[in-house]
């Protein structure tokens, strides 16, 4: 297979994967039996963290574990995935091969579960019961939802979508495009990794600060590409703007403590006409961030659903880009 053809396959298995998980998400009943390749690599994580991680130890030695420990986490499922898929092309014939490969990738996306899980926190608030709207945003965010009012909750949960559209949508399918599912599989690990370890506490400074920098790198060109893709969004969305999205995005992108957070961030706040990010307070801890937007700070349960009818076009215009690159590739 030539190189064009190899990515032009690639990208036909990437579509397929984002269109099955985008339709299906992950089967509850698969979930109860094997759980989930996040969890499987989190459990990794967990061993690493209880092991290596001893409060006994002086920071440089946790600093030197972390990064071992990082290395292992990343290089065990990425061996394991690229035995998986060299196996599957080798047995099977490329169009059997796709199939099978899409399946197993469309596991390592979040289109689905993302999109269910903000549009419960803005039921919560449409019903008026703010303690169950906490409830469902503290399953999204870390920050303590106790301390968020109405308009608290709203923006957490469009903050959330935001960041987790480059985080779970975008940077997937770009990890996917330049190695396979082992490219994803290894995307996954350090994500996952970040959001248990990367952590500035007294517990995580050390062990988990190769974590939060890897994790920083391999995000960086999924946080600036989602910007594209919430841009076109915007343009096919009479209720946002793409040059305010655009316009917000030179202006605060950069201004928040996120080298990548910023940038989807203030895409969304300045298509939605939003004032999102700034102060916020996790458990033990006020963390003063950067406004990003210069619209409205009291969002709501109906900006939940505009944010969210953003979400579904800039997946939207993911996939087709994905879809119609593997066509001209192919044909070509």
């Amino acid at each position: 297979m030539t190189i064009a053809g190899w990515f032009a396959f690639t990208l036909m298995l990437l579509g397929a994967a984002l269109l099955l998980e985008a339709v299906a998400g992950y089967p509850k009943a698969l979930f109860s039996r094997i759980r989930h390749p996040v969890v499987w690599i989190g459990a990794m994580i967990t061993e690493l963290d209880r092991r290596w991680n001893l409060s006994t130890l002086p920071e440089p030695r946790r600093g030197l574990n972390g990064f071992i420990g990082l290395m292992a986490i990343v290089i065990v499922p990425v061996a394991l995935a690229t035995i998986v898929q060299v196996a599957v092309l080798a047995v099977l014939d490329s169009w059997l091969a796709a199939s099978l490969l899409a399946i197993l990738a469309s596991s390592l996306f979040a289109q689905h579960s993302l999109h269910d899980h903000v549009a419960e926190v803005s039921e919560g608030l449409q019903t008026g019961d703010l303690a169950l709207a906490r409830e469902r945003v503290s399953m999204i965010v870390g920050r303590d939802p106790n301390s968020l009012d109405e308009a608290g909750v709203a923006r957490a949960a469009i903050e959330s979508l935001a960041e987790n559209f480059s985080d779970g949508v975008v940077a997937p399918a770009v990890w996917g495009a330049a190695g396979g599912l082992p490219g994803m599989v290894g995307y996954k690990a350090i994500n996952t990794a970040d959001s248990m370890i990367g952590h500035r506490d007294d517990r995580y400074r050390a062990f988990g600060w190769s974590a939060a920098r890897l994790d920083d790198l391999v995000n960086l060109p999924a946080s600036r590409l989602s910007v594209l893709w919430i841009i076109l969004a915007a343009l096919s969305l009479p209720s946002a703007s793409s040059w305010a999205a655009l316009s917000t995005v030179w202006c605060d992108a950069r201004r928040h403590r996120s080298p990548n957070a910023g940038w989807p961030e203030a895409a969304v706040a300045g298509a939605l006409g939003l004032r999102i990010g700034g102060p916020r307070r996790y458990p033990g801890l006020v963390v003063n961030d950067a406004w990003m937007g210069g619209g409205r700070v009291e969002a709501t349960a109906d900006d939940i659903d505009r944010a969210l009818q953003l979400y579904r076009r800039a997946c939207a215009a993911q996939y087709l880009t994905i879809a119609i690159s593997a066509a001209a590739i192919w044909l070509g």
